[in-house]
């Protein structure tokens, strides 16, 4: 396997208003855009090159990114003029990949932080001699998820989407997001329309007789689908949890790029991540965050587990716990903000003027 198809193109809507002026998968994670993360991964897996199914903001990756030669990679772009869902983003890039028919080509979600071990997914793929493998993990509660029940070989027998009752529960195996084609099955999936891999490529190659094989890996895995998730995800990248090539030096419990300035006496921990030209002032504590370029942590303020976009501001002395704030907002002092508020980007809230809230 030397190509990979990365599914890059969602809106992002869950993660607003991150995602307002930012495609998901170029937030910031752990001092990079999160993409960088999935790319390296890819190189030292032995993949050279990777076509990007873009649609939302699209026009953000290849300024940022290039062709690749940077991360070792040969890059293209695809943009979808309509969404094509995950199935015919698929499809709509078939054109530019270069395997052979029988050869397996990578494709994963642009959303998903895992510490899966690409070659043996590509191994167990060769080995069974399988049309399509996936990557399965085990979650406690499956419910909001699309179950993959397995036989005793690790081949698929079904695909179930979101249980809902005890009894639909037939498994804890879920689809993680990461699969290797054989390319030839590419070019079956319908071409020019809206088609969804799990509701409908999946299923229907699995009426049709195909050899879907599942691997389970259960090492580190988490959707960064919500603000909360991608804080959380970015500090388990500083702090070792989830796997990348990409994170930029040894971070400890922190990770401050260069041209940050921190007070010497503010506190900094849980893999808090503080990025370029961002302020941290006297006696602030920082902890799990994430503090994105050009933003202002003035002096006593205490944030936890939260996202400041760039260019923001967080007054003195006001307490942020699982908050969100959006690029250019202004969160004045003596404000407490609590459980997932999210503040708009280039809001301004007074000094003083919220204690606890809802999303603003």
């Amino acid at each position: 396997m030397t190509e990979a198809i990365l599914l890059v193109g969602g809106k992002g809507t869950r993660l607003r208003p991150l995602t307002v002026n930012t495609p998901k998968p170029m937030v910031p994670a752990a001092g990079v855009p999160f993409l960088t993360h999935q790319l390296a991964r890819a190189r030292a897996a032995g993949v050279t090159h990777v076509v990007l199914a873009t649609s939302y903001l699209a026009e953000v990756f290849e300024p940022h990114f290039g062709d690749g030669s940077d991360l070792g990679l040969d890059l293209e772009y695809v943009t979808e003029d309509e969404p094509l869902g995950t199935g015919g983003a698929i499809r709509n890039v078939a054109s530019r990949l270069r395997s052979g028919p029988d050869e397996p080509v990578l494709i994963f979600n642009g959303d998903i932080l895992t510490g899966l071990d690409i070659r043996a997914l590509v191994s167990t793929h060769t080995d069974t001699g399988a049309d399509v493998s996936l990557h399965l993990t085990r979650v406690e509660d499956p419910r909001a998820y699309g179950l993959v029940p397995t036989d005793s070989t690790g081949r698929v027998t079904a695909f179930l989407e979101k249980p809902q009752t005890p009894e639909e529960i037939v498994t804890d195996q879920i689809n993680a997001g990461a699969y290797v084609f054989r390319r030839a099955l590419i070019d079956s999936i319908p071409a020019g329309r809206p088609v969804s891999v799990e509701r409908e490529t999946f299923p229907g190659l699995l009426a049709e007789g195909a050899h879907l094989q599942g691997m389970v890996d259960s090492t580190y895995w988490l959707d960064l689908g919500t603000p909360q998730a991608f804080v959380r995800g970015s500090a388990d990248l500083v702090l070792g949890r989830a796997p990348s090539p990409a994170v930029p030096g040894r971070c400890g419990d922190r990770l401050v790029l260069p041209t940050a300035r921190v007070a010497p006496d503010a506190k900094l921990t849980g893999g808090t991540v503080v990025g370029e030209d961002a302020v941290i002032g006297e006696g602030a504590r920082v902890t799990g965050s994430t503090v994105l370029s050009g933003a202002v942590i003035e002096a006593g303020a205490v944030v936890t587990d939260s996202m400041i976009g760039a260019g923001a501001r967080v007054g003195a002395r006001s307490v942020l716990t699982g908050a969100v704030i959006g690029d250019g907002a202004s969160v004045g002092a003596d404000n407490e903000l609590r459980a997932g508020v999210r503040v708009w980007c280039n809001t301004t809230l007074p000094d003083g003027c919220v204690r606890f809230s809802s999303d603003m």
